[in-house]
C-alpha cells in the first residue's frame, strides 16, 4: 500500500465506485445474520486523566463481556502500576503499547517530526518492557502516537527496531490519505516489501474522536477529503452529545458489517471519553449496536493470530 494524494484518491473513487462491493453481501447479512466481520474496541490510554476513565470504561466492558485492547503509554502505566494491574489484568482484555511517551516514530503532518534513531529504540523497547514487567505477560503489539496516512511502509530502521523488540503486529495506519480523516476502513496487511513478512499492521478506523469534540483545542482544521467517502460521517460541527458522537461511529460499523471487511476498530481515547461522556452513555449504545449487527468482538491480539495464520 502507497500513499496516494487526494486527487488521486478522488479519482480512483469516481472511476471505481466506493459502494461496488457494499451492496454485494448487505441482503445476506441482513437476512441471515451470518457477519463475520471482527470488531475491536481499542484505547490508547496516554494520560493521566485515563485511570478514572478506564474504570468507568471497565465496568460497561464487562456488562457486555465486550474484549478490548489497551494501548498503553509507558509513562501512564508507570505512574500507576498497581491501580492498572489490578483494573485491567482479565482475560478479557490485550495490553499492548503506545510506546513509552507518544514521541514520533516518524513524521506527522499534524503532530511533529520523527525522533531521532536511538530515541525511537528507547520509546519502542521501553514501552513494551513497561507493559510485560507490569502485566507480566507478553506484550506483542504497539500502537504509536498519533499514527501516520501511510503506516510504516518506507520506514524497514524502525520496522527492525520492532522486529528485534518482538513486535508482532503495529497498529499505526490511523489517518486517510493525505492526514485526512476518517481513517478509512483499511484491511490488515504484512510489511513483507519492506523485508518484514512477520510484522502485520492491523490499522485504526474512523476518527480520532478527540478531534471530533475538539480536545486537542486544535479548533477548525484542513482534515477531510471531498467529496468524502463517508459523507454521513462528516459533522456540521464537533460533536454535542453522546448520541451524536455514536451517530458517526455507527456509520463504519455499519459499512464494514455491509461491505463484508474482516475488522473495524475506533479510535479511542480514554481520557476524552470521560471528560465527554462520564456516564459512557455512547459506549453502550455503541457497543449494543456492534452486537445488534452481528459483529464478532474480539481484541487486536486475536485479530492478529487470525490473519497471520
Amino acid at each position: 500500500m502507497h500513499s496516494i494524494s487526494r486527487r488521486d484518491f478522488v479519482k480512483s473513487t469516481v472511476l471505481c465506485g466506493i459502494g461496488a462491493g457494499v451492496m454485494s453481501c448487505q441482503p445476506n447479512l441482513r437476512s441471515t445474520n451470518q457477519n463475520k466481520t471482527r470488531y475491536i474496541a481499542a484505547y490508547d490510554t496516554e494520560s493521566p486523566g485515563c485511570l478514572a476513565a478506564c474504570r468507568k470504561i471497565v465496568k460497561v466492558h464487562r456488562r457486555f463481556e465486550m474484549p478490548a485492547t489497551f494501548f498503553m503509554l509507558g509513562k501512564t502505566l508507570d505512574a500507576n502500576p498497581a491501580e492498572y494491574r489490578k483494573l485491567l489484568d482479565d482475560p478479557l482484555f490485550e495490553i499492548a503499547t503506545h510506546t513509552y511517551s507518544h514521541r514520533m516514530l516518524r513524521d506527522n503532518e499534524f503532530c511533529g517530526s520523527a525522533i531521532p534513531p536511538e530515541e525511537k529504540q528507547k520509546e519502542i523497547f521501553k514501552g513494551k518492557e513497561s507493559v510485560e514487567r507490569v502485566f507480566e505477560r507478553p506484550c506483542i503489539g504497539l500502537r504509536p502516537g498519533c499514527g501516520f496516512d501511510n503506516a510504516l511502509k518506507g520506514e524497514p530502521e524502525v520496522l527492525e527496531l520492532l522486529r528485534q523488540a518482538g513486535i508482532q503486529y503495529i497498529s499505526s495506519l490511523l489517518w486517510g490519505p493525505d492526514y485526512s480523516l476518517p481513517a478509512l476502513l483499511r484491511e490488515p496487511f504484512n510489511y513483507k516489501d519492506e523485508g518484514f513478512p512477520d510484522i502485520w499492521e492491523l490499522p485504526g478506523h474512523g476518527w480520532h474522536e478527540n478531534l471530533l469534540k475538539d480536545h486537542n483545542g486544535w479548533g477548525p482544521r484542513r482534515l477531510t477529503l471531498w467529496p468524502s467517502p463517508f459523507p454521513e460521517a462528516i459533522t456540521g460541527g464537533f460533536c454535542k452529545t453522546p448520541e451524536d458522537e455514536f451517530k458517526v461511529n455507527r456509520v463504519f460499523l455499519d459499512r464494514a458489517a455491509e461491505s463484508c471487511k474482516s475488522f473495524v476498530s475506533l479510535i479511542w481515547h480514554p481520557w476524552s471519553l470521560n471528560k465527554f461522556d462520564p456516564d459512557m452513555k455512547m459506549l453502550k449504545l455503541t457497543f449494543a449496536h456492534a452486537l445488534r449487527l452481528g459483529l464478532k468482538p474480539c481484541t487486536y491480539a486475536q485479530l492478529y493470530e487470525s490473519v497471520s495464520g
